[in-house]
């Protein structure tokens, strides 16, 4: 592919774009003419895109810093009101894979498929709402997006789409009836759910009550809970991504046009993170081998969005929100609605672990927890909280560490006291009456001790003034006789033989 290096040459660039070997010599070397020529790369982008089509992809991967939340009327209306080049490009790109409509409010026929309106558009496709002829009744169809139908990886990963979705079966996930994709225009037919998105939901109508909170995100949860028992990973869970039927109250997850199984859900063949910034989980916006719970850690941002009106992590730009979702904690959903209990605030916290082990186990026990909640609540209410003032899984947890470590320094404090007695030297006992003969040391202290008392004593009792405080009273006086009496046992003690009168016979 020398021939393409320092050429610019349209015709390769649209080969170069609809290749599907990306170890090629000829990719490998338009590659390199890529990264010095800014004209092939605007031509290349253009060649994949029209301007407003980047220009709505850079819209989607920013957001306002306000907490506040705002409706955003423009994201939740209907398709056919949209104004703006988008729109038109749209309509156009569907218009050109239609056949003749059989009706003339139809805007054309796919196969054996009536085409009524577009009711949505995103990434990889476009949605139509239709009518099966045949088997008389509405259904959805979503069709390969005009810039990626000749794109052979695109194609292949629409196809995955539609074998993963069809493979769960559940209330709780939209159902797939049938898919072409060997045809010029892939597609695929799927459930029709009259209604609305979550993302439309809250657009227009602001924050859900807790008990709508509870209840779209269990059946979430349980619709999860079908797709990981598949071995499937949906890797986009996001408000767009749940549908909300008008007539049951339902949510149903769709959109599994990201999902692999679990045992290749990592980074893209091309390198690209694949999934919303917004709804990521810290390990998918890294590049790290995923599992279940980052789906996990994406309900968990969806609940966030429900119960506040905006998602937990923004920023402006793409990089700035998944440094954000990797590193810094979210603000606790309490501080921004009041009216959330704290047993609801925990469920989103633990949810939105940034280790994927400090989370849920499984989406199952999810939904299990938010059923109990919702029942609880419908019964009885959400009482008082019990923690005014130290509100919030992180805070709390801090302070029950602390109090452990009180309670083990005061068990080490009592342990010490307990056993010290048995440990220090015991005091000796009081020497016999009578010493024994290996006692003479003890015996000849005695009587010095004693000796030293007496002169004392004889030395008082021969002061001719002695001082006022001596003698002030009979307090002294008695003091003075119990003291000869005490060195007179002593002495009697040391000799036997001199007994105090008294006790002589």
């Amino acid at each position: 592919m020398d021939k393409v290096v320092g050429k610019c040459d349209d015709v390769q660039l649209e080969r170069l774009l609809h290749s599907d070997d990306e170890e090629s010599d000829e990719v490998r070397a338009a590659a390199k003419h890529l990264e010095s020529c800014e004209a092939c790369r605007s031509r290349l982008a253009s060649f994949a895109a029209d301007a407003s089509w980047w220009n709505d992809a850079r819209e989607s991967l920013s957001s306002s810093d306000a907490f506040a939340w705002k409706p955003d009327l423009t994201r939740s209306a209907a398709f056919a009101g949209r104004e703006g080049s988008r729109g038109d490009s749209i309509q156009s790109d569907v218009r050109r894979i239609l056949g003749a409509p059989n009706h003339p409010e139809n805007l054309g026929r796919l196969g054996r498929y009536d085409i009524e309106r577009i009711i949505g558009s995103g990434g990889m496709g476009i949605v139509l709402k239709a009518h099966d002829s045949e088997l008389n009744r509405p259904i959805a169809i979503k069709v390969l997006a005009a810039h990626l139908a000749h794109v052979g990886a695109a194609r292949d990963r629409f196809s995955r789409e539609a074998r993963a979705a069809a493979a769960v079966v559940h209330e709780h996930v939209v159902a797939i009836y049938n898919v072409e994709t060997d045809g010029h225009t892939p597609f695929l037919v799927m459930q029709y759910v009259p209604g609305r998105s979550l993302q439309a939901r809250v657009d227009e109508d602001g924050p859900l009550t807790v008990e709508e909170v509870l209840r779209i995100g269990m059946q979430a949860a349980a619709g999860l809970a079908a797709a990981h028992a598949q071995g499937l990973v949906h890797r986009d869970v996001k408000p767009s991504n749940i549908l909300l039927e008008e007539t049951v109250e339902r949510a149903v997850l769709t959109d599994f046009g990201l999902a692999r199984a679990i045992n290749d859900a990592s980074l893209t063949q091309t390198g690209v993170l694949a999934g919303t910034p917004f709804y990521m989980s810290p390990e998918q916006a890294t590049g790290e081998a995923i599992d279940h719970r980052s789906d996990l850690f994406s309900l968990g941002s969806v609940l966030y969005f429900m119960a506040t009106g905006h998602p937990p992590f923004r920023a402006e730009g793409a990089l700035a929100v998944l440094h954000r979702i990797c590193r810094e904690p979210h603000r606790p959903v309490w501080q921004l609605n009041q009216s959330v209990p704290d047993e609801v605030s925990e469920v989103i916290d633990t949810l939105l672990e940034k280790k994927p082990g400090r989370r849920y186990a499984s989406a199952e026990e999810v939904r299990e927890r938010l059923a109990s909640l919702l029942s609880r609540a419908q019964q009885f209410g959400f009482g008082r909280r019990r923690f005014a003032r130290i509100r919030g899984k992180r805070l709390r947890r801090r302070v029950l560490w602390s109090a452990v470590a009180g309670l083990l320094v005061a068990a080490a404090v009592v342990g010490v006291v307990a056993t010290w007695p048995a440990s220090r030297p015991q005091a000796t006992e009081q020497p016999p009456a009578h010493p024994a003969a290996d006692g003479a040391e003890i015996a000849r202290s005695e009587r010095e001790f004693a000796g030293e008392w007496k002169e004392s004593a004889h030395a008082i009792g021969q002061m001719e003034r002695p001082t006022s405080f001596l003698s002030s009273g009979d307090s002294w006086n008695r003091d003075l006789e119990s003291l000869k009496q005490s060195l007179a046992n002593l002495e009697a003690l040391v000799n036997p033989a001199a007994k105090p009168e008294g006790e002589r016979k």
